[in-house]
């Protein structure tokens, strides 16, 4: 199958509109500056009936290196800056899938825990895989002292038995369909011809039918 490698930014993606059967990405429109506008030009390369199939990191990641850097530097320097990278929650990704055009959404969340010998590793490996915090509105310099006490907040608030501490990430993993008149549309309001209110019935239903049969 002949390929084709072009590098470009997310947000200025340059295909035209109605190109691919399919866009797919991993891991990477967390750094997205504009992620509604980066959708919506996603939806507008797909062809009608083409789906997009994402994950990206989720509002919930790092949430203890979040807090323990926060407290540690309300106590010694009476105020805190982010020091971790803004991420979507997702009750807020179908939203914003919606909005951008996309239908018959799917939205599901994964949380993976990793252990690390102290808040110190957890830093140096998220600078490793070029993950450190993207804010522009950071500062600059952690005080020695600062970190000292968020490493102590850390493994006091979080700490394993076994002295190690969990470093929480959330994947979002989302799916959008390009609307096509061929796709399943949703029934009109006020169709239904079973309440949710027979539900509570179905066991008994079943139990009657069966000692109906010969």
């Amino acid at each position: 199958m002949p390929t084709q490698c072009v590098m470009a930014d997310e947000e200025f993606l340059p295909f035209r509109e109605n190109t691919f059967d399919l866009v797919v990405s991993s891991l990477s429109m967390h750094w997205v500056n504009d992620l509604p506008g980066a959708l919506r030009q996603i939806h507008q390369v797909l062809k009608p009936d083409g789906v997009f199939i994402g994950a990206m990191v989720g509002g919930e990641t790092l949430y203890e290196l979040r807090c323990s850097l926060q407290l540690a530097e309300l106590e010694r320097e009476g105020g805190f800056s982010p020091h971790v990278s803004p991420y979507t929650a997702v009750t807020d990704l179908g939203n914003l899938l919606g909005q951008a055009g996309f239908s018959m959404l799917t939205v599901d969340v994964d949380e993976i825990q990793v252990n690390y010998p102290g808040m110190l590793e957890v830093m140096s490996d998220l600078q490793g895989m070029g993950e450190s915090n993207c804010a522009w509105n950071r500062r600059s310099l952690l005080h020695r002292d600062t970190i000292l006490a968020a490493a102590a907040i850390y493994k006091e608030m979080y700490g394993n038995e076994d002295g190690s501490v969990p470093a929480t990430f959330e994947i979002l993993y989302m799916i959008g369909w390009k609307p096509h008149e061929s796709q399943a549309k949703p029934a009109k309001r006020g169709s239904a011809t079973v309440s949710f209110g027979d539900l509570s019935k179905i066991n008994q239903l079943q139990t009657n039918t069966k000692a109906d049969k010969p």
